[in-house]
C-alpha cells in the first residue's frame, strides 16, 4: 500500500487488509540496503491474527520514493509521519539491525506512538569497518560479499535453510544487489554517524525486547547487552548458533519471541 509522505510515495506491506484504527498495530523496519520482503513470516501471522501491518519500505529503498534518508533520525522520523498517514496513532514497532537504531530512536523522540519495541541484530554503537565503507562507497560488489560473509554463523554459510531447497546466504545476496547505487553506503554511514544511541535508549518508556544472535560478528551480542542495561523495561532473547540475519536463520524463534511482547 502507498502512502504520501512530504510529497513522495512511501510503500509498506499491508497483507493486503484493510487497516483498521481499533485494532493493534505492527510495523517492521528492515536493515542497510533491503527492503519489506525480509519480515514474510512475521508480517504474515500478525496479518492473519487481526493485527494492523506495515512492513515498510523505507525512502529510496524497495516502491518508496525519494532519497533515502541521510541519518537515522530523519528515518525515524519518517516512519512515524508513514504510521500517521496510514491513519494509525500506536504501534509496536520492530526493526533489524539498521532497522533496530531507526526504531530506537523513533521510540525515544516519539513515545506516545510506539507501545512495545523489539529490536533485532541491534547495536550501540553501530560501527562499520573503513574497508566495508570504502567498497560501499565506490559500489564495489566487495561490500555486498563482506556483508554476506559476515552475516550470518558458520553454520549457516553450509546451508540450512528452514525451507528446504532455499539458500540463506544466497538470497541476502541478491537482495542487496537489487539495491540502487549509493543506497548501501548510505545506510552503512548513517550507522556508522549515529553518536547518541544510549542517550536515546534511556528515554524509551515503552516495553522492549532485544533478540540477538549469539554468533552475530557485526553486532556482538555484548553490545546488545548495553542498550537493554540502558532501556528501564527491556528483556533480552538470546538464540542459540546464530549470526546476524535472523530473520533467516531462526526465522520460528524470532516469531515465538515477537508473538510475546507484540
Amino acid at each position: 500500500m502507498n502512502f504520501e509522505i512530504d510529497g513522495k510515495q512511501g510503500y509498506a506491506f499491508t497483507g493486503g487488509r484493510t487497516l483498521d484504527p481499533s485494532k493493534p498495530s505492527v510495523m517492521f523496519v528492515h536493515g542497510a540496503a533491503m527492503d519489506h520482503t525480509v519480515w514474510a513470516l512475521p508480517t504474515r501471522y500478525f496479518v492473519r491474527h487481526g493485527y494492523n501491518v506495515l512492513s515498510v519500505d523505507l525512502p529510496g529503498h524497495g516502491r518508496s520514493e525519494g532519497a533515502p534518508a541521510a541519518t537515522l533520525s530523519d528515518a525515524a522520523d519518517w516512519v512515524i509521519r508513514l504510521l500517521h498517514a496510514a491513519g494509525l496513532e500506536r504501534t509496536a514497532l520492530v526493526g533489524h539491525s539498521m532497522g533496530s537504531l531507526v526504531a530506537l530512536e523513533a521510540a525515544a523522540r516519539h513515545p506516545d506512538q510506539v507501545r512495545a519495541l523489539v529490536l533485532i541484530g541491534s547495536a550501540v554503537p553501530m560501527a562499520v569497518t573503513d574497508a566495508l565503507l570504502s567498497n560501499a562507497q565506490a559500489d564495489d560488489h566487495m561490500a555486498i560479499d563482506m556483508l554476506t560473509i559476515w552475516g550470518y554463523s558458520r553454520g549457516a554459510q553450509l546451508g540450512g535453510n528452514e525451507t528446504p531447497g532455499m539458500w540463506m546466504v544466497g538470497g541476502t545476496m541478491r537482495l542487496l544487489e537489487r539495491s540502487a547505487p549509493g543506497i548501501l553506503y548510505n545506510d552503512l554511514n548513517a550507522c556508522n554517524e549515529y553518536r547518541h544511541g544510549m542517550d536515546s535508549a534511556k528515554q524509551v518508556q515503552c516495553p522492549t525486547m532485544l533478540i540477538l544472535g549469539d554468533e552475530d560478528m557485526m553486532t556482538p551480542p555484548v553490545r546488545g547487552k548495553d542498550i537493554a542495561g540502558a532501556i528501564p523495561d527491556s528483556r533480552i532473547v538470546l538464540l542459540k548458533s546464530s549470526g546476524h540475519s535472523l530473520m533467516s536463520e531462526k526465522p520460528d524463534a524470532v516469531l515465538d519471541a515477537l508473538i510475546e511482547i507484540v
